[in-house]
């Protein structure tokens, strides 16, 4: 903790406004406009990189610092990223804020993309019998294509995917830039939600056990997961739908039962409806259904 005040008090004697320090999803272009129309020339975008339930991680190690400027402040900027890392070659890339926040959109389009490409996978094996497992491990073994992001889920969710895809489509739109893989990639993600709550449907169960809000293991956030769609279309048929959520403090969630014992969280589901398993679920694994074919995030 110490290392990154440093960081915050050494940019303070760089010059650099640290107000302008912006903690959501912006359009591509969204600073240029700002350093026109407010008149503010101290100002510049520096996107992070890191992956659910793994921050920390990410920041000591980063794949990569991105500073979108080229100016003496942004340099210096740059420079105490890197000095706060514990890898030692960390590469600094500096550009355009424009192109730092285009770095940003398409970087987890793509990986929300590459979610999708797995999730549609997946459902073509799961509707043809086939083994979901041995189809996936035989593709990422060709070097070009790798093993990450590779295990079937319920959808991609969490706190940047969904909204920086939406925002990407929405900066093609505003400009009307010929598109379609963006598009698909946000309308893959509601068709599979679709078809998981749709199998969960034709078994025609009377409650469904919903096994954890959270999208990964080591993680607390439930924020946009794909399970919460999934909710909603369940409730939208009149199957009741109870919560096992241990990061859940209140006795309901979105007008659903959240149960706190396990043991009883069983016995009333007919169906348990698992995004990630857990070893907690083995005992009753003829009532999960899942499609983490991995056991992995």
């Amino acid at each position: 903790m110490r290392r990154f005040k440093a960081v915050i008090d050494e940019v303070i004697k760089s010059g650099v406004d640290t107000t302008m320090v912006i903690k959501s999803t912006i359009p591509v272009g969204f600073i240029e406009y700002i350093r026109k129309e407010k008149g503010i020339d101290n100002i510049f975008f520096s996107p992070e990189f890191l992956r659910e339930g793994k921050a920390l991680e990410d920041n000591l190690y980063p794949s990569r610092i991105v500073v979108g400027d080229e100016s003496e402040a942004a340099v210096k900027f740059g420079e105490l990223l890197k000095s706060c890392a514990l890898k030692d070659d960390v590469e600094v890339i500096y550009m355009q804020s424009t192109e730092a926040e285009a770095v940003k959109l398409f970087a987890n389009t793509y990986l929300a993309m590459r979610v999708s490409y797995f999730n549609e996978l997946d459902t073509f094996a799961e509707m043809k019998d086939l083994d979901s497992k041995k189809i996936i491990e035989a593709i990422c073994l060709d070097p070009r294509i790798g093993k990450n992001y590779c295990n079937p889920s319920f959808g991609y969710g969490g706190y940047c995917l969904p909204k920086d895809t939406k925002q990407l489509r929405q900066n093609y739109e505003e400009k009307d830039i010929p598109q379609k893989m963006i598009e698909a990639t946000v309308q893959a993600n509601d068709i599979r939600k679709r078809h998981i709550a749709k199998s969960i449907i034709d078994k025609q169960p009377k409650c469904v056990g919903i096994y954890r809000l959270t999208m990964k293991r080591h993680s607390d956030n439930f924020r946009e997961s794909a399970i919460q769609e999934i909710i909603r279309i369940l409730k939208a048929e009149s199957i009741d739908v109870i919560i096992y959520e241990p990061a859940l403090e209140d006795g309901s969630f979105n007008e659903c039962e959240v149960v706190e014992n396990f043991d009883n969280f069983v016995e009333k589901s007919d169906i348990i409806l698992a995004n990630r398993l857990a070893t907690q679920l083995e005992p009753v694994m003829d009532k999960v259904y899942s499609r983490d074919v991995f056991r992995a995030d």
